[in-house]
């Protein structure tokens, strides 16, 4: 098993992606697309970044172990950054489903996006390794105000000990 220290950190930069994950959704105002024709147009799909900024997390270890443990969970909230202009904050709660040997575990994370136009909402699981965590996606589950039919993905990636960077592939 890892050190609590080492655990914690993975445990903490996974957090962060999640939220990053979110803030990009804010961003975008494209309506989705409208056709008169009885044959189905794709909706057209905005893509863009945005930076999820930590500011707060808490841990909660349910069986009092010195690693992760089935259960565990982390909290993270913070703001959401397009270009240096903050546009919104975001909340995630990632719990612990499996853990493994050589430190390795998965995250089951869901969170929203507060933004002026409503709320962006997402969930996912990805793995942690001690290398750190791997490719983070995120499916957008819906929404509220101008993101009520939001769908689609967010791709996340940690630049930082607090920011994630948030592509996100937003359908509406």
């Amino acid at each position: 098993m890892v050190p609590q220290e080492n655990s914690a950190r993975h445990f903490k930069h996974v957090g962060l992606s999640a939220a990053t994950g979110l803030a990009a959704l804010l961003v975008c105002s494209h309506p989705a697309s409208a056709s008169s024709s009885t044959t189905p147009v794709p909706e057209p799909e905005a893509v863009f970044e945005l930076v999820a900024r930590q500011t707060q997390i808490s841990s909660i270890d349910v069986d009092g172990s010195s690693g992760p443990s089935q259960g565990d969970e982390i909290v993270v909230s913070g703001d959401l950054i397009f270009g240096s202009a903050t546009v919104g904050n975001f909340g995630e709660v990632c719990t612990m489903t499996r853990t493994a040997p050589l430190d390795e575990f998965d995250l089951q994370c869901a969170g929203s996006l507060t933004l002026a136009q409503g709320q962006i909402t997402f969930q996912g699981q990805f793995t942690v390794t001690g290398a750190g965590p791997g490719d983070i996606n995120f499916a957008i589950t819906g929404g509220t105000g101008s993101y009520k039919t939001a769908r689609g993905f967010i791709h996340a990636a940690n630049v930082s000990d607090t920011d994630t960077q948030l592509t996100v592939h937003l359908i509406r």
